[in-house]
């Protein structure tokens, strides 16, 4: 069953492209139409790529792996926010920091140094500072917050990138691409889709067509979640159950050792019985 539908699609606007004149050829497949000097997106195309795109992102979440969330553009970075923090995946909504994900043990020195500064805060080292230098200690956290807070359990690099407007975002869909993670983007009418591993063409300008695009997706990140929830579960139970089950074992095999002598016993008393009536 797919995750959304056409009309869904129709009535969040995803079907609106950009001017003529803009087009990038590579996106001529996925445009159904012309009017107004506005290409339209062909939405049953669309509906078959979220299809595809999230099951591939159900599995890397099944397999507890993190996905990374990238959106700069105010139309969609409150939307993103909140659907990545829903299922608990780290994001990116300010500005693209150059090589984060080619320089990423750099990226994680400044993580760890925001992670100091709480630490310091906290146990009184800071105290003795002037005011002055207080102030130029809470800025930089404050910077380092906005920047880099939404990707502080990043650990290491993710599985995936998932990005809106990959026109915008080139940057990081460059990096994605040298480092081999596979990208997966909301492609407009404006952009080349040749470096996306999963193209989802639709309007990436519309906060309604990105909310609707990121519902289906999250969805299905939940539900891989979910499932890895109940593998994990199964897999503790199972491990409980066995020593039971050979403790279990173990008693039936003492019993039956018992009830193999008890039946030998009873035999070789028949034996003498007879042997005794005999004589």
């Amino acid at each position: 069953m797919s995750r959304t539908n056409f009309d869904t699609l129709l009535q969040a606007g995803c079907h609106f492209g950009h001017l003529k004149r803009k087009w990038n050829p590579a996106m001529a497949p996925y445009i159904f139409m012309e009017r107004g000097g506005i290409h339209i997106i062909d939405l049953n195309k669309t509906v078959v790529k979220i299809d595809e795109a999230a099951e591939a992102l159900k599995q890397i979440a099944k397999s507890g792996k993190k996905i990374l969330f990238v959106a700069t553009k105010k139309q969609a970075k409150q939307i993103l926010a909140e659907k990545a923090t829903s299922v608990n995946m780290p994001y990116v909504i300010e500005r693209w920091p150059g090589g984060m994900l080619t320089n990423f043990p750099t990226i994680r020195k400044a993580v760890k140094k925001m992670a100091t500064i709480d630490k310091l805060t906290s146990d009184g080292t800071y105290s003795n500072l002037s005011k002055r230098e207080m102030l130029q200690v809470t800025r930089q956290r404050a910077k380092l917050e906005k920047n880099l807070g939404s990707i502080a359990d990043l650990t290491r690099l993710p599985a995936a990138l998932f990005i809106v407007d990959v026109l915008k975002e080139n940057i990081a869909v460059r990096e994605a691409n040298r480092l081999g993670i596979p990208v997966f983007g909301i492609v407009d009418t404006n952009s080349d889709p040749s470096n996306i591993d999963f193209v989802i063409p639709a309007n990436d300008d519309a906060t309604d067509s990105v909310g609707t695009i990121l519902d289906a997706v999250c969805g299905a990140i939940a539900e891989g979640l979910e499932e890895r929830k109940a593998e994990k579960l199964d897999q503790e139970a199972a491990v409980e159950d066995a020593p039971k089950n050979s403790r279990r074992r173990s008693s039936k095999a003492r019993m039956g050792k018992a009830d193999e002598e008890a039946i030998n016993a009873s035999k070789a008393a028949a034996f003498m019985k007879d042997e005794e009536e005999e004589a």
